[in-house]
């Protein structure tokens, strides 16, 4: 994967409130957070430019962007600090305006005939059977029309996540689900399972609320 697109927006969305948050969560001085910041940069092109190439529809780069940018900046930091701490580190750095209006947007569209078709093509493309840093599932409508799951057995933050020795902190990705869904505002968040904890799969369940 190349690094102009996606993951160029995606740094430029994001660096400033990933910098910021290493002083306001995780306690740096603001020329630590600065020269981590500048280690993070280095290295976010370089796990960039490993990725593999998505194919058209895939709809999980921007995962796989978000988790090389989180990737980034742990491997940046001198000593990683415990799971709990970079779990509200992520949170807070993710939810920025501009992906609070993104969720509010996706929280408007969430059970709509169009998002429900491309939730359905993506479970047909099993992109991660060719490309390891993508997603495989299923999409699983409940039977009382109240929402759907997406099952997930393949997951490219795993695979990545792993490769950089960063399994630890894959739970802290995890959680963000709840936090896209809380501002989506549009449906209750249910999990009983990760394959980051070892389960037999991601349960993603999305149920309208008041169904």
């Amino acid at each position: 994967m190349q690094y102009p697109g996606p993951p160029a927006i995606m740094w430029m969305l994001f660096c400033r409130s990933f910098q910021r948050n290493l002083t306001d969560v995780l306690g740096f001085d603001r020329r630590a957070a600065a020269e981590v910041t500048k280690r993070a940069k280095a290295k976010y092109r370089e796990i960039i430019k490993g990725l593999l190439s998505f194919e058209k529809g895939d709809r999980f780069v921007v995962n796989i962007v978000n988790c090389a940018m989180f990737a980034s900046f742990c491997l940046a930091m001198k000593e990683q600090p415990p799971l709990e701490q970079m779990t509200v580190y992520y949170r807070k750095s993710m939810t920025t305006g501009a992906m609070k209006r993104f969720c509010r947007m996706g929280g408007r569209r969430k059970f709509k005939k169009r998002d429900i078709a491309s939730m359905q093509r993506t479970a047909v493309m099993k992109a991660a059977d060719r490309n390891r840093y993508s997603w495989n599932m299923d999409f699983l409508p409940y039977a009382d029309g109240s929402g759907y799951e997406a099952r997930f057995y393949r997951c490219g933050i795993c695979t990545l996540m792993h490769e950089l020795g960063l399994s630890a902190y894959i739970p802290a990705m995890c959680r963000l689900d709840y936090t896209m869904s809380e501002l989506g505002g549009a449906d209750i968040f249910v999990r009983r399972y990760t394959l980051a904890s070892g389960g037999p799969y991601c349960d993603c369940g999305y149920k309208r609320k008041g169904s």
